[in-house]
């Protein structure tokens, strides 16, 4: 028992390639938005097929994401890392060469899937490998990545279009995953730590209608979403109700599970009676559906609506990242003694800054906008990225290590489901603003920023709330020990 509590002497360098790998798969969610217009042109393609890249690659990405986790803790998380990072540069390489839209709207619905199942193992990783205040630094590394993948993804993006040309430079896109792919298949297979192997029931061990019930609950939720850009939520409406059914069964079948002392797909003890778990799950979640969302706003209102290049438009959002990047270093080492209270401060300067982007849209003259959004943007970005780090540590910090997959599965799932929907609702709210002025964009980004402003309200009060009941019990200072204690 001892030697479990000796910290692995390369965990650090393990960390690098997940994170890594965490970046590239991540990035991918961002860096086709600026893309799409080169891909309609190289493939002769209509604007409603091509939206379906980015759709159906966050569809599937939400879909196996909680069924991926708990793979990872039950046949071991190094093991599925592999496997779906070997899918994941293959699925790249496939959507690169794509020769017509159809095949490549296939190659991302596999690719998603892929990134899906290699997600939760960094989280699950992270909580294996890395013990008390480490943790915490751990996660805020994480928290970077995932800050500054979203932002970045549009300066990449427009860099690699504006190299490549516009007729095939969206085919580099994906195929810059390849080679860093193999790199870290290279490098995962060295650093990464091994698991016994131990001979188990697949069918005992992996809930499997717990799986298919979740993933059509998510499906169904997320599809008709995702058609919201493209007019048709209207003919999928129906779906919303069959997704509140679907996951009540699941719910029901779980619990079902747990009582019967079968291993369920999500423990939902880990909501009701993991401290600050389903807090800290749904500030997650309300805050990715306004953080999100806002990348995609902001490139249809620089490249449709005023003109700009994929590299320009990518370039604006360039202050956002570097805040994010060093705020999220920053804040993961002060958790530990800080707590909660740094996701209620963060969250505070987070909607300062959106206010003052919507401002700005509105009063900046056109040819001048993207100069003056930088400094909003910074400080956005300075907030977002002291929220995404700290909530993860804080969210997980009681998870038990045999859970943690699953549990980073679960916490990444409501960030994808808030992704999509923040993403869908901003888009409408955009096209609506600027149709009630006349065309004004300036007016619909405003709109659109002020949807973000009210999302991240709402994250702020829940977080305000899970502050006021940590008041009752002391911030564990030695961040996660408890979760060692529980696994063993």
């Amino acid at each position: 028992m001892a030697n479990s509590e000796e910290p692995d002497p390369r965990r650090w360098r393990a960390l690098t390639v997940t994170l890594g790998v965490g970046f590239m798969t991540l990035l991918d969610v961002s860096i086709v938005n600026v893309a799409l217009p080169s891909m309609q042109t190289g493939l002769h393609a209509n604007a409603g097929a091509v939206q379906w890249v980015v759709s159906g690659y966050a569809l599937t990405f939400g879909l196996v994401l909680v069924a991926g986790g708990r793979l990872g803790d039950a046949l071991g998380r190094r093991r599925i890392f592999m496997l779906a990072l070997t899918a994941f540069v293959l699925t790249s390489a496939l959507a690169g060469a794509a020769p017509s839209i159809e095949l490549l709207i296939i190659a991302r619905l596999l690719q998603g899937a892929a990134a899906g199942l290699l997600t939760p193992q960094s989280s699950g990783l992270i909580q294996s490998m890395f013990r008390g205040a480490e943790r915490g630094k751990a996660f805020g590394m994480m928290g970077a990545t995932i800050g500054i993948s979203t932002a970045v993804g549009p300066v990449l993006g427009g860099l690699i279009i504006a190299a490549f040309g516009a007729e095939s430079g969206w085919r580099w896109v994906f195929y810059v995953n390849v080679p860093i792919g193999i790199v870290a298949l290279i490098l995962a297979a060295r650093v990464l730590p091994k698991t016994e192997r131990r001979k188990i029931d697949v069918r005992s061990e992996i809930d499997f209608v717990g799986a298919a019930l979740l993933g059509l609950a998510v499906v169904s939720l997320l599809f008709p979403v995702v058609q919201v850009e493209s007019g048709k939520l209207g003919e999928w409406w129906w779906l919303f109700p069959i997704a509140v059914l679907l996951g009540y069964l699941f719910i029901r079948w779980e619990k079902r599970a747990v009582e019967r002392g079968r291993a369920p797909l999500l423990d939902l003890r880990l909501f009701t009676s993991t401290r600050g778990f389903a807090s800290g799950a749904a500030v997650g979640a309300v805050y990715f559906a306004g953080f999100a969302g806002i990348f995609v706003v902001l490139a249809m209102f620089f490249q449709t609506g005023l003109g700009y290049t994929a590299l320009q438009s990518g370039l604006v959002v360039t202050s956002f990242a570097i805040g994010s990047a060093v705020s999220a270093a920053v804040s993961g080492r002060l958790v530990a003694k800080w707590g909660r209270r740094i996701t209620v401060a963060a969250l505070s300067v987070v909607a300062v800054g959106l206010v003052s982007c919507g401002v700005v849209a509105l009063i900046s003259p056109p040819d001048q906008v993207g100069l003056w959004l930088a400094i909003p943007l910074l400080i956005s970005g300075i907030g977002g990225g002291a929220v995404i780090s700290p909530n993860v540590t804080l969210t997980l910090e009681n998870v038990p290590t045999r859970m943690a997959g699953a549990a980073g599965g679960a916490l990444q799932t409501g960030q994808r489901i808030g992704t999509a929907t923040g993403a869908a609702v901003m888009v409408a709210m955009y096209h609506a603003g600027a149709n009630a002025a006349d065309g004004r964009v300036a007016v619909g980004a405003a709109f659109a920023l002020g949807t973000a402003v009210l999302t991240t309200l709402i994250a702020l009060y829940l977080a305000i709330r899970e502050l006021r009941s940590r008041k009752t019990r002391p911030v564990d200072e030695n961040l996660s020990q408890r979760t060692v204690i529980s696994s063993q």
